[in-house]
C-alpha cells in the first residue's frame, strides 16, 4: 500500500473508530488518521493471530480490519488515561 492509501485508509478507519468508541468530539483529522494507521496494525495483528489476513490494500476488508484495531487502540487508550 502506497502512502496515499495509508493516509486514506487509516483517516476512515479512525473516524468510524472513533464513533464506535463515542470520542470523536476530542479528536481532529490528524488525530483521527494516527489511531486509524496504528489501528491498521493492531487490527491486522490481532486477525493475524486467529489465521486471516491483515490489511491488504485500498479495499472494504483493510478498512474493516483497521476498524477493530482503532476500536482496540482507543479502548486501550481511554483505559490508560483514567487510571
Amino acid at each position: 500500500m502506497g502512502l496515499l492509501s495509508w493516509l486514506i485508509v487509516g483517516g476512515l478507519a479512525g473516524w468510524i473508530g472513533s464513533k464506535i468508541m463515542h470520542t470523536d468530539q476530542s479528536m481532529g483529522i490528524f488525530s483521527n488518521i494516527v489511531v486509524g494507521v496504528i489501528g491498521a496494525f493492531i487490527g491486522g495483528f490481532a486477525v493475524n493471530l486467529i489465521g486471516g489476513t491483515g490489511v491488504t490494500g485500498l479495499n472494504l476488508w483493510s478498512v474493516l480490519v483497521s476498524v477493530l484495531g482503532s476500536v482496540i487502540f482507543l479502548w486501550i487508550v481511554g483505559k490508560l488515561r483514567h487510571r
